[in-house]
């Protein structure tokens, strides 16, 4: 059987046949990747003899998919209301995050309710998995456990269970192999080959499809990025060892909303969600140490409240520290800049210290607002008014700009009993009795009105 070399580019899935340091497509360095391929592949492409498909047009009554809801709400959210059928999902995250763990969780809980799952395993043993199952107090449950790696087997395992199943899990998509490809398993050419198999089974059978995926050190899915654009939704499980909770959030969604976030705890019996994550990650509504802010943060179409910490301390040497914690490095530089010049407030001879406490990462510029009263509030050593939330985009100018979704983040607040919410451009006009006040701010000198 003749075989060629190719080179697959791992960032954007375009192939050449010669090797480059940089991708022609993405211009991404050290990114092409050898594959063999088989040319028997190829011919059978060339001589298939197809069938005439069916024509469909969008006038016409589409059939509706009923949704797998699941009794893990966090994880409805994410999804947009429940696993689809003929959906196929993609969930990464580090190891140990526990992706394996949250999957047959949810295997577990769906068997319980007459929703039959095949949980098949590259990496375990059937063993392997019901000790795992039993540490998490799953045995009584009705999962169906196999454990390969052949893409072969796999596809005549559901085909021949297809009436008895309505999801499968793949843990994980790197261990699968197809023996027609002569390149190990994990490799780009094995990834996608046996990605597009699973998943065109799936639409043809009408069942649910999750498969792991591992990630890179830089925090990317492992393997070809094409393998993200031929799922339905891809799935990131973040956290960290140091702290307990997990985050789990849909970062492409063709059936439900992006971005969208299920937080969750990871305990001795596996990961509990959790419904009011804005209670886990701040103590009280009342600041009672300088430098320290609350923010409304949007994830999704959640609102969750944050604590925003700063420290300023004297430098002793020629270049003062920044460190950040959760928020961009640079975003701070932009803010601590925009104080010098438009405030008055100067810091180039002090160390700068930020952190978003409990591990959490902030990446929308709303923060701004809560960034710079923490920074205020720290170089002045004085608190801010207890009871307060911050939200709102500082420009160059100083000026403030409106954030998204304030009602949102409003009432979120005031469900903790925030009373000071610290914004711009805000009116709620249907609103009578209010028992909380509002402080439109427009540009950042107003802040020294509050102190």
């Amino acid at each position: 059987m003749k075989t060629k070399k190719q080179y697959t580019c791992t960032n954007c899935g375009s192939i050449s046949y010669k090797w480059y340091g940089r991708c022609s497509e993405c211009n991404e360095w050290n990114s092409l990747i050898e594959d063999v391929v088989s040319n028997s592949i190829y011919n059978n492409i060339t001589n298939s003899m197809g069938t005439n498909l069916t024509i469909s047009s969008l006038d016409k009554e589409i059939d509706e998919h009923p949704r797998i809801v699941s009794s893990i709400n966090e994880l409805n959210r994410v999804l947009g209301g429940g696993l689809i059928l003929e959906s196929a999902i993609l969930i990464g995250g580090d190891p140990g995050i526990g992706k394996s763990t949250l999957l047959l969780q949810l295997c577990a809980q769906l068997s319980t309710s007459a929703t039959s799952c095949l949980y098949i395993s590259g990496e375990e043993s059937v063993n392997q998995i019901k000790l795992r199952a039993q540490r998490l107090g799953l045995t009584n449950t009705q999962i169906k456990l196999v454990s390969a790696t052949n893409i072969h087997d796999i596809i005549t395992t559901i085909k021949a269970n297809k009436q008895e199943i309505h999801l499968v899990v793949i843990d994980s998509i790197q261990t699968i192999y197809n023996p027609d490809i002569t390149s190990i398993a994990g490799t780009t050419s094995q990834v996608r080959a046996a990605a597009q198999m699973l998943i065109s089974l799936t639409k043809l059978i009408g069942i649910a499809l999750i498969m792991v995926g591992h990630i890179t050190k830089d925090g990317q899915l492992a393997g070809p990025k094409i393998l993200e654009h031929m799922v339905d939704t891809v799935l990131y499980l973040e956290g960290s060892s140091n702290y307990q909770y997990r985050l789990l959030r849909a970062i492409k969604n063709r059936f439900g909303k992006t971005n969208e976030i299920g937080v969750f705890t990871m305990e001795q019996s596996g990961l509990i969600e959790v419904s009011n994550p804005s209670e886990m990650f701040i103590l009280n509504n009342e600041t009672s140490y300088s430098g320290t802010s609350v923010f409304a943060s949007m994830e999704g179409s959640r609102p969750i409240l944050v604590e925003i910490q700063a420290l300023i301390s004297p430098s002793y040497i020629p270049t003062p520290r920044r460190s950040v914690v959760g928020w961009d490095s640079n975003r701070l530089s932009m803010i601590l800049a925009v104080l010098a010049v438009r405030y008055g407030l100067t810091l180039a001879a002090y160390e700068v210290y930020l952190s978003v406490a409990g591990g959490l990462k902030i990446t929308e510029p709303a923060v701004d607002l809560a960034v710079a009263a923490s920074l205020i509030s720290a170089a002045s050593n004085k608190t801010l008014p207890p009871h307060s939330i911050f939200f709102g985009e500082i420009s160059l100018s100083g000026e403030i700009r409106k954030a998204t979704q304030p009602d949102l983040r409003i009432n979120e607040a005031i469900k903790l009993g925030f009373k000071n919410i610290f914004c711009t451009d805000y009116s709620n006009n249907t609103a009578t009795n209010l028992n909380y006040n509002i402080y439109n701010i427009k540009h950042i000198k107003q802040l020294k009105n509050i102190l």
